[in-house]
């Protein structure tokens, strides 16, 4: 018997099974576009983070486009904010094609006053 003497459930799915975030980067001389697809978690921001990392050294302008983003948590606010310091001085940085929910987490964590949306 489990807590509470409920009867033990099975055990929780394996989370990075259902995490998967495609990146596909585009470059036209110094700037940078990243194409996201699936979901921007704790188990894939550092993926993403790596690359960006990668192109900040000579970006002009980096670009981050959500369309086909489904899920973004703190973790990946994270690696965007990281982004956004580390393009401060250097060029600018954009945000385009949110999609509703992504938005929505955007209000609320007040990350739409920080970054320019496009």
């Amino acid at each position: 018997m489990g807590l509470f003497g409920k009867k033990d459930k099975k055990p929780a799915a394996n989370l990075s099974s259902k995490s998967q975030l495609d990146i596909e980067v585009k470059k036209d001389g110094t700037e940078y576009t990243f194409l996201l697809e699936g979901r921007l978690d704790t188990i894939t921001s550092p993926a993403l983070e790596g690359k960006i990392n990668e192109a900040t050294t000579d970006a002009t302008k980096l670009i981050l486009d959500l369309a086909k983003l489904d899920y973004i948590s703190s973790a990946g606010l994270r690696v965007l904010l990281g982004a956004a310091q580390d393009m401060d001085g250097k060029g600018d940085m954009a945000v385009r094609n949110l999609n509703e929910s992504v938005k929505e987490v955007f209000d609320v964590t007040g990350f739409s006053n920080l970054f320019n949306i496009e």
